[in-house]
């Protein structure tokens, strides 16, 4: 079986417009994938097309090969943006590699470690950032079985904040509590907003809220920001969606402070990347909460990811929050129920591409999270 062509497509989410792409073989099997990166979709579906001619010929079973040719050939360092590219395509080999050995991508890889998964609400506080709309917006998601709920109470915040909208931050996050109880767990969001002593002094504040974690409460970038920030705070830190690669997560496990990472497989270049860095995580006696804040097939792909973790924590969804069309995208889509995700036994990934509704949704520029503007968390994008 060779690797024949590759094409993609693009829906246009309110909030981030998705990029899939479907990977074409010699024996007409076929494989689906997504590479969606924020505001970056034409770039990376450029990408896509650029690098694609360098794996046409190749065996789809030759993951490790075809990586290969993708990221370390061309020769340069082009970060998430590359690696999405690249993941569109490795997911996409994967659920080739399913479908043509009748097996769901998790058997590929040692077997299911999990009943199900369970899975925490995100995308569900759409709208204005008052106490009380997210105190009602959390009851209501609590009231579908949800057992966690994340959350970002900071609005446009960046590095350092007034004394008025600090304490505002924390209102968000006592209504939340309230409005929910003490069993279900707060997912703190932090967008990589904040300078160390102001990321510092918010998981001192927030503590006895008993939130799970505290995420990304500073920049990726540094490293050592984030071991300070983990060693200053009583909540537990949760990092990871950002880095482009293992030797980052190699890095922050060498100073033992973080104990739940989330790799991105998209950012990673895909399936198998996040699945070795969740050995490593392992190594350490870490735990695994991936980052699946992109479209349904990054969704099904993180469901088929978790499936094999055996230090697998929780998985986040957005897909029960988004518009009623996007569902209409898929066939076969994740579905929670009750608060928790049946792990399919379909082939591969176990979904497909609806591409006549999703022609229907076509890419519009202003289509992405603008976090550090006013009114971010509406999720209007671009009508």
């Amino acid at each position: 079986m060779r690797i024949t062509s590759v094409e993609t497509f693009m829906a246009g989410n309110p909030w981030k417009n998705w990029l899939f792409t479907r990977v074409h073989t010699d024996e007409g099997l076929y494989g689906i994938g997504e590479g969606t990166l924020n505001y970056f979709a034409k770039t990376v579906e450029a990408a896509v097309r650029e690098l694609s001619p360098l794996i046409i010929g190749l065996s789809p079973f030759q993951v490790e090969i075809v990586s290969q040719k993708l990221l370390r050939d061309p020769y340069s360092e082009g970060a998430q943006i590359h690696n999405s590219a690249v993941a569109s395509i490795e997911i996409a080999l994967w659920d080739i590699i399913g479908k043509a050995t009748g097996q769901p991508i998790y058997n590929l890889w040692g077997g299911r470690c999990h009943p199900k998964l369970r899975a925490y609400a995100n995308g569900w506080y759409r709208g204005p950032r008052k106490p009380e709309f997210f105190a009602d917006k959390a009851k209501m998601v609590a009231g579908r079985g949800y057992t966690a709920l994340k959350f970002d109470p900071f609005g446009s915040a960046w590095r350092m904040v007034s004394r008025a909208e600090f304490d505002l931050a924390l209102d968000i996050i006592a209504a939340v509590r309230d409005a929910v109880g003490p069993d279900v767990d707060l997912l703190i969001e932090g967008h990589s907003r904040f300078n160390v002593a102001t990321a510092a002094q918010f998981a001192e504040a927030i503590a006895r809220f008993r939130p799970a974690w505290f995420e990304e409460p500073v920049n990726h970038l540094n490293i050592g920001a984030i071991v300070e920030v983990a060693r200053r705070s009583p909540v537990p830190i949760a990092t990871g969606e950002s880095f482009s690669n293992k030797q980052q997560f190699a890095e922050l496990l060498s100073h033992n402070v973080i104990s739940i990472f989330q790799p991105e497989p998209l950012s990673l270049g895909g399936l198998f990347a996040a699945r070795k860095v969740a050995d490593m995580v392992d190594a350490h006696y870490g735990v695994i909460a991936p980052h699946s804040a992109q479209g349904p097939v990054c969704s099904a792909a993180c469901a088929q990811l978790n499936a094999s973790i055996p230090n697998f924590f929780i998985h986040e969804i957005f897909d029960e929050f988004n518009d009623p069309w996007e569902k209409d995208i898929i066939v076969n889509g994740i579905e929670v129920v009750n608060g928790y995700i049946d792990i399919s036994n379909r082939p591969g990934l176990g979904i497909d591409l609806n591409i006549e509704e999703i022609a229907r949704h076509p890419y519009q520029q202003g289509n992405h999270l603008p976090l550090f503007q006013p009114g971010w968390e509406q999720r209007k994008g671009e009508k």
